[in-house]
This record gives structure tokens, C-alpha cells and sequence, in this order.
């Protein structure tokens, strides 16, 4: 068994979409307490469905991608610091911060920031894409990641998500991203020629004794996206090892890849209470459909949370 994603995660379920829809990043659908599949279904189909073609298929290579489509107003988002919402729609967003670069054939907007005159370039985050946007758009109130944050990312695979996290937390922050494949490691390897904030590690996330002394201090959050039976056992053993008090995690639980045969509610409840099991503070739960089947987003902290 491998501790990291397999290979990469590109082609996925569509490129851009269009704004509209319903879940989005405001508020989103419901939120489900720990031991149901998560927050329901919620509203439409959250941004506008599958939108146009089927995207440049995610080899993390920074292709140039259609030219940024200009004249866009982008508000922040109300709770996410670092993601940004098109103004009038449903459409997530992080401010690039390689502009005029595409990494996974992403619909790219310039635009400004409301109340604000100078042009950027936003990069719009398809939660078809991604299960750190999918959880935005379910509702979750929290992914205890800003500018300046310090992150371990388990499951790199290529570096889609990667890619809007380094955008999120900015030129101040660091993404520590995790990757068994070397395949998708080469991918994530040559994105972060671009992005001095990643820090590729191609090693088994099972095993965090091995690149320990590649994270030199402790993390504000791990994001974990590895699907493997044993996942919660993983997040443990690399929350033990580098972060800090009350730091945060968000952790994607594929149902089927856990147990294939048992009722998706019932495996969710079980993960929920090994991390409760490990010394972690599980907070939120919320179902990732309608963009992933059988999954579910589980936050928390790290020990006791903060006063």
C-alpha cells in the first residue's frame, strides 16, 4: 500500500465553469453533524455545472492556458482568507500569483478586488477539480489556512490543488506537499519551479519519520487527500509529528476506499471516531457531493482547540 495519491490527478470532470448555481462559497449547503454523510445535498449544482470543455488535463507543467478574460470585479470571501468570489456569482477564486499561468488548464480572470483600481489575475477553483474547493462550496466554516499559513499538503498528486493553495497563502506562506508517485511528483516537481512557496516531497505519507527533516517547524494546518484504508491512522501519525497546538486539519474520507461493502454513513462515523481515538478534535463534517460521490470533508484541530 502507498501513503501518497496514485498518478495524477488531471483530466477530472471539467475545465472552467460559469458562475451561477447554487452551494457556492457563501454559505453553502448544510453542514451534518458527525455520523450522517454530511451537510445534504444543498442547493444546485454549485457553480453553474460542468461548464465548458473538459480543461488541459492537470500535469502541473504551467501551460499558458486562454488568455485571462479582463474587466471582472472579485469580492472576499466572507469567511476564506485568500479565496475570492466573482462578484454577482457563484465563482471561486484565488489570486494567482504566477500570473499568465496556467497549471491545469484553469479558466483565468483579471480583474480587481472591490474598492481597489490595480489589475490581478484570478484563477478560478473548480471544486470539480478539487476536494479543498468541493469542501468550500459544501459550507465548511473553516480550513484553517490564510495568507501567510503554514501548510502540510498529503496527496499532492500533481499539484492542482496544490497550486490554489501556494496562491492562498501567498508569497509569506509555505506548502509542504507530499507525494508517493513519481510520476506526479515530476509534474508537482516542475510547477514549483514557478512557485517558491511549494516544497515538493516525493515520500510515503505513512511514513513521516522519513522526511521529517524537510519541515523544519511546525504547521499551521494539514490538508489530506490520500485514499487509503488507513487514512486516519496516517493523519494521526503526521499530526504528531509536525502540528502544532491547536493547528487545524481538513482530511477528504473516500467511503469506498475504506470499505467498499458498508453503508457510506456508517464509514464516515467510524473515521470520525479514530481521529477522535488519535488525539484529534474533529469539528465539522460535510458531504463533498454533488462533485464527489461517497465522499466526505472532516475538520477539526489538533488536540484541544483554541480558547
Amino acid at each position: 500500500m502507498r501513503g501518497g495519491r496514485g498518478g495524477g490527478r488531471g483530466g477530472g470532470r471539467g475545465g472552467g465553469f460559469g458562475g451561477g448555481g447554487g452551494r457556492g462559497g457563501g454559505g453553502g449547503g448544510g453542514r451534518g453533524g458527525f455520523g450522517g454523510r454530511g451537510g445534504g445535498r444543498g442547493g444546485g449544482r454549485g457553480a453553474g455545472g460542468r461548464g465548458g470543455g473538459r480543461g488541459a488535463g492537470g500535469r502541473g507543467g504551467g501551460r499558458g492556458g486562454a488568455a485571462a478574460v479582463r474587466g471582472n470585479v472579485f469580492q472576499p470571501h466572507a469567511r476564506m482568507r485568500g479565496c475570492y468570489l466573482l462578484a454577482g456569482k457563484d465563482t471561486l477564486a484565488t489570486k494567482s500569483l504566477v500570473p499568465g499561468v496556467s497549471i491545469y488548464g484553469e479558466k483565468r480572470l483579471s480583474g480587481t478586488t472591490a474598492g481597489e483600481t490595480e489589475s490581478c489575475e484570478f484563477r478560478v477553483w473548480n471544486p470539480y477539480r478539487s476536494k479543498l474547493a468541493a469542501a468550500i462550496y459544501s459550507g465548511v466554516a473553516q480550513i484553517y489556512m490564510e495568507p501567510g499559513s503554514t501548510v502540510l499538503y498529503l496527496g499532492a498528486a500533481s499539484g492542482t490543488t496544490v497550486s490554489h493553495v501556494s496562491d492562498l497563502v501567498g508569497p509569506e506562506g509555505v506548502v509542504y506537499a507530499v507525494e508517493f508517485s513519481h510520476r506526479s511528483g515530476r509534474d508537482l516537481e516542475e510547477m514549483t519551479k514557478r512557485r517558491n512557496n511549494i516544497v515538493p516531497i516525493l515520500e510515503d505519507a505513512r511514513y513521516p519519520q522519513k522526511y521529517r527533516m524537510l519541515i523544519p517547524r511546525l504547521v499551521d494546518c494539514i490538508f489530506m487527500d490520500v485514499a487509503q484504508p488507513d487514512q486516519a491512522r496516517i493523519l494521526a501519525l503526521n499530526a504528531q509529528h509536525f502540528l502544532k497546538d491547536n493547528g487545524g486539519f481538513v482530511i477528504s474520507i473516500k467511503a469506498n476506499c475504506i470499505d467498499s461493502t458498508a453503508d457510506p454513513a456508517t464509514v464516515f462515523a467510524s473515521e470520525v471516531q479514530k481521529l477522535k481515538e488519535s488525539g484529534l478534535r474533529p469539528k465539522e463534517q460535510a458531504s463533498l457531493e454533488p462533485f464527489e460521490r461517497d465522499h466526505a470533508v472532516v475538520t477539526g484541530y489538533y488536540k484541544s482547540p483554541p480558547k
